[in-house]
């Protein structure tokens, strides 16, 4: 039980771990991303801005009135150059203001590549038209549009820019432009979407949980499969060491019995009582030799289940305890098929089960059984093995064959972990709860495949 429960415990650590890193990420994250859209926002509207800045009219009114004044002034006889070239070192300075405007806000290859349209009061998106002269000497006039950083191919035709425009204005707030003066004033709007970093950013918890969950499901199944290795290997030489320290007791039982047969071989009532008493030994020695046979490939042989179901009811049945009247013994031994079988292992497996049905009796005040029956379908050979016990609470079913899993005061929680290996490795069977209600009895199941159907279970 101690087991399970540590079990439980690394499970339940793993998964509050997994929990905590995806709610510290998907915090993170949050934060990150919202911290970028304002970063965006702000570059956004110094586009914005500079557009409006740059539109104004007494900017080009300026320069203009400052080239026109210079020119006047050179044409003028005994004006001083000095004054000329002063004048247009002024209107240079004020060119070169524009050197933010024009190279660190307008310059797209230094901004975030976000989405973005500029469009008038009625959505439509802004156009631009350049006339340019062909070699044949034709005219063309090259129209564009007030897209930014958006692929050509996504806004070549009407449908194709408006759905745009309708999917910008419904990510992020727009931004106004205003251009002229109060006598006449253009309202213009700059709608923009989200950068491809942000794109990115959002899905990136998802695929961080999904990869914290795989590297800690790899972690866990890794040290499930250790534990696993170390408990079998463990159990494997346990039972070895036990069959070693069995073997010369029994060997030494087997010799007293042979001198108690030649010294009482008169007395009848003492043969009687010897050969009981060889029965057990006999016994000790066939569980010396199965647990001698735990880790090691065991040997099969092709034969009916009947005799080996006959000599464990026939063995429990004159050692069942009588808890103040008879326990009911039933059996219905139908099968007669043929299944590869290790008779030895394969009857240890059904001795835990019927011993763990007689210990599930112990509580019980109505007239207690124990039913044993065998049938066959057309691939399996089926075992029952029912009682009339305080049965197995359903949250604890899926637990009861897992190593170190117990509900008595004692006991190692091997005897079921054993049966289940012996059944399902050895045998290329199934073992389980077929049914189980409190108070009311347990049927365990055990399903053999006929002989000839291996391969197919």
């Amino acid at each position: 039980m101690e087991l399970f429960a540590r079990s439980t415990g690394i499970k339940g650590a793993l998964i509050a771990l997994l929990i905590m890193v995806g709610a510290g990420s998907l915090i993170y994250n949050q934060y990150m991303v919202k911290k970028i859209l304002r970063q965006e926002r702000i570059s956004v509207e110094l586009w914005a801005k500079a557009i409006e800045f740059n539109a104004r009219p007494i900017h080009q009114q300026g320069n203009t009135r400052l080239l026109l004044l210079a020119n006047e002034l050179q044409q003028r006889e005994g004006f001083p150059d000095s004054l000329v070239n002063e004048l247009l070192e002024v209107e240079n300075i004020r060119s070169s203001s524009d050197f933010v405007t024009d190279e660190l806000i307008l310059n797209e290859d230094r901004n975030f590549e976000i989405p973005a349209v500029v469009v008038d009061e009625n959505d439509k998106p802004l156009e631009y038209m350049y006339p340019s002269m062909l070699e044949n000497g034709e005219s063309e006039v090259t129209v564009e549009y007030g897209f930014k950083n958006v692929p050509s191919n996504k806004v070549d035709t009407p449908e194709k820019r408006a759905a745009l425009v309708a999917k910008l204005k419904e990510e992020n707030p727009s931004i106004q432009i205003v251009l002229g003066n109060d006598n006449q004033r253009i309202n213009q709007y700059v709608y923009y979407g989200e950068s491809r970093t942000v794109q990115v950013l959002r899905y990136f918890p998802y695929i961080q949980f999904g990869i914290v969950s795989l590297l800690l499901g790899i972690g866990y199944t890794t040290y499930q499969s250790l534990k696993r290795t170390e408990q079998s290997n463990l159990w494997v030489g346990m039972a070895k060491e036990a069959a070693h320290q069995l073997g010369t007791p029994i060997s030494s039982l087997f010799g007293w019995i042979h001198l108690f047969k030649d010294e009482y071989e008169t007395d009848e009532h003492a043969m009687q009582m010897i050969g009981e008493i060889e029965k057990d030994v006999e016994r000790l020695s066939g569980v010396a030799e199965r647990f001698g046979k735990i880790g090691s490939t065991p040997e099969l042989t092709t034969m009916s289940i009947e005799p080996v179901l006959n000599g464990v009811i026939n063995y429990l049945e004159r050692r069942l305890p009588q808890l103040g009247k008879a326990v009911d013994v039933q059996k219905d031994l139908k099968a007669i098929a043929e299944v590869k079988l290790n008779p030895e292992l394969f009857q240890w497996a059904v001795e835990n089960l019927v011993k763990n049905a007689m210990d599930a009796l112990k509580s019980v005040e109505s007239k207690p059984f124990i039913s044993i029956r065998s049938i066959e379908t057309d691939t399996h050979v089926i075992i029952d093995i029912k009682d009339s016990g305080i049965g197995i609470d359903p949250k604890h079913q899926k637990n009861v064959f897992r190593p170190g899993y117990s509900t008595k005061k004692r006991g190692w929680g091997l005897g079921l972990s054993l049966t289940k290996r012996i059944v399902e490795e050895y045998h290329d069977g199934k073992v389980f709860v077929h049914q189980s209600e409190p108070d009311k009895g347990t049927t365990m199941r055990i399903s053999l495949p006929k002989w000839g159907n291996q391969s197919s279970v």
